[in-house]
């Protein structure tokens, strides 16, 4: 979600997107994992929107729910209690597309201490902060990230969250598809506020076009923030319930948390997927092409 128009060329820029990995925002911390045929439970890339509406106190928020998330004791039960009882992840920003950065690069959590790791890895990196929203180029790389990654996963996921629809780069529901075709569930977590309700792309429904544009795979979910600040709520319960779906269900905790999860399978979104696309461009979507779906 952004409140300024980028008139730069589009095409440029998801050339960029879909030529190559950008490199990462620094080399990762001790004992970290770059792939190398590990067997983990998931692969999972955490990617995050850091567009122009996303203020300072905003992407604070959005930092530290994932470094609190990491530090908990139940992310970390729910880590150790599956088959393998390690995963493989990594952190990822988008913004204008050609503009997504890795963080930080795949690690390995299997414990308290790889989880405190990681979390410390995502503390040190600066904020970083774009224009535009391409959902589309956030999914585009971490696909990528994880059919390089090495990793042998049970369940291979995408973890997007945001406070606006795709408005830049490539088409965020065709994207999904394709990323789905490739054995990937993409999950999201939509920030639902009512701070942004005058910014030009407020969408009131955003966890509706969510369900209906950006999720799809197996077991697909979406866990609604309801405003920054219940984000460190909010990245923990997902965080469990996407790390249970590869867990041993023995654990009686993590079986109550995931019936009680409000999930959602891909549907169809009234308002159209190129929604954000004709917010920006007045109507017409596909670079130029009106109507289009």
């Amino acid at each position: 979600m952004t409140r300024t128009p980028y008139r730069g060329s589009i095409w440029a820029l998801c050339l960029l997107a879909l030529a190559s990995i950008p490199p990462a925002a620094g080399a990762p911390s001790a004992g970290a994992q770059t792939g190398g045929g590990e067997n983990v439970d998931i692969a999972l890339v955490l990617v995050t929107d850091v567009s122009y509406s996303v203020d300072e106190n905003e992407a604070r928020f959005q930092r530290e729910g994932a470094i609190t998330a990491f530090r908990n004791q139940e992310v970390v039960k729910a880590i150790e209690s599956g088959a393998l009882g390690r995963i493989a992840v990594s952190y990822i920003d988008f913004a204008s597309a050609g503009q997504e950065r890795i963080l930080v690069n795949w690690q390995l959590v299997h414990d308290k201490a790889s989880a405190d790791a990681f979390a410390d890895a995502l503390a040190r990196v600066p904020r970083t902060a774009g224009v535009q929203t391409s959902i589309s180029s956030g999914i585009a790389l971490a696909a990528r990230m994880i059919e390089t990654s090495g990793f042998r996963a049970t369940q291979r996921v995408i973890d997007v969250s945001g406070d606006g629809p795709n408005n830049d780069g490539l088409r965020v529901d065709r994207l999904r598809d394709e990323t789905v075709a490739k054995g990937i569930t993409i999950n999201g977590l939509p920030i639902v506020t009512e701070a942004d309700k005058f910014d030009v792309y407020y969408l009131a429904d955003l966890d509706k076009y969510y369900a209906g544009c950006v999720i799809g795979g197996q077991n697909a979910f979406y866990q609604i923030a309801h405003g920054f600040e219940d984000l460190a709520r909010a990245i923990r319960r997902k965080l469990i319930l996407e790390i249970s779906d590869a867990a041993s269900r023995r654990n009686a905790t993590i079986i109550k948390v995931a019936a009680a999860s409000p999930s959602s399978r891909p549907a169809v979104y009234e308002k159209g997927c190129d929604i954000g696309e004709r917010m920006r461009f007045g109507g017409v979507s596909d670079f130029g092409r009106p109507g289009a779906r």
